[in-house]
């Protein structure tokens, strides 16, 4: 069985405005699309669908400006989370525009102002977070500020101390090959659970190949799990791919939240004592069920 206790997830809080459009996008005149402003950010995700998705207590650490405390922590409570939201009174909540081209199997291009979210800091950890949890997961958005990364060495260090297990998902492409693949590495030393997107995985090894790239990974952290979207997952560990998680069948709306689902199930289910394998599985149900919605939260009843 698995430990008993709360999963802490340590992340990115973001308000998401979404337009779905049809077709390439028009330069210079009007492209219609459908836009919607949600709750959103990798973090605050994966707690709302871990909550929805199991049975264990769910704690979410972020920061957040002022201007929309009271809206994302009324939104994260009715997912179930409990939310420790550290207020910034000089940098506004971070927003994503989520382009979705309907046209091209939901697939989307972000437009992000992290704001408040990269402003987390040691000063903002307490070690009495750590009271009654049994996972700590930390976003990688976090390792792309310099206060973000002494943050996640002040909580890696704390959960090590109370021995208490950390995965980690890289979280972006695109700020990983502005920080650099060997510092974001680095980074992850410690952690028992590392959860790649393919590009992530193949990016953070040099390696073109998802399953080599996955296996690379997992000669230096103890479990590697590569999403792979409509392809599903590969798990490997000491230097070799062990299973292959078929995806779920799904007609895309919107990907945006997709992985954060998987990665919120997945940690949902090893906290009920699933071994990974399964628990992958129950990660690509939560994607497939993601990616038929708009938005990175859960709809109303998954």
């Amino acid at each position: 069985m698995g430990r008993a206790g709360a999963l802490l997830v340590a992340g990115d809080v973001i308000t998401d405005v979404v337009a779905r459009h049809r077709g390439p996008l028009a330069p210079g005149t009007d492209t219609t699309a459908s836009v919607r402003r949600v709750p959103g950010g990798a973090g605050a995700n994966v707690a709302c669908w871990a909550a929805r998705w199991g049975g264990a207590e769910v704690r979410l650490l972020g920061r957040v400006g002022a201007d929309e405390a009271e809206w994302h922590e009324r939104e994260l409570t009715a997912c179930g989370v409990r939310p420790v939201l550290v207020v910034d009174e000089e940098t506004p909540t971070g927003t994503v525009i989520c382009l979705v081209d309907e046209d091209a199997r939901a697939e989307r291009t972000f437009l992000t102002d992290s704001g408040a979210s990269l402003r987390l800091e040691p000063a903002d950890w307490s070690d009495a977070l750590l009271d009654g949890v049994a996972r700590l997961h930390l976003s990688g958005y976090l390792l792309f500020s310099e206060s973000g990364r002494e943050f996640v060495t002040v909580a890696m260090k704390a959960a090590r101390e109370r021995d208490v297990p950390v995965s980690l998902d890289p979280a972006s492409a695109g700020f990983i090959r502005r920080l650099g693949a060997e510092r974001c590495l680095a980074r992850v030393g410690g952690v028992d659970v590392l959860l790649p997107s393919r590009d992530e995985a193949c990016l953070l090894t040099g390696l073109s190949d998802v399953a080599e790239a996955t296996a690379r990974l997992s000669r230096s952290v103890p479990l590697v799990v590569t999403k792979q979207g409509a392809r599903g997952a590969l798990l490997a560990r000491s230097g070799a791919v062990y299973a292959r998680v078929p995806a779920g069948p799904a007609v895309p709306r919107d990907t945006t939240g997709a992985g954060d689902a998987f990665t919120g199930a997945f940690l949902a289910a090893l906290l009920e004592g699933a071994e990974p394998q399964e628990a992958a599985a129950r990660g690509c149900a939560a994607g497939a069920r993601a990616v038929a919605h708009v938005g990175g939260r859960p709809p109303a009843r998954v």
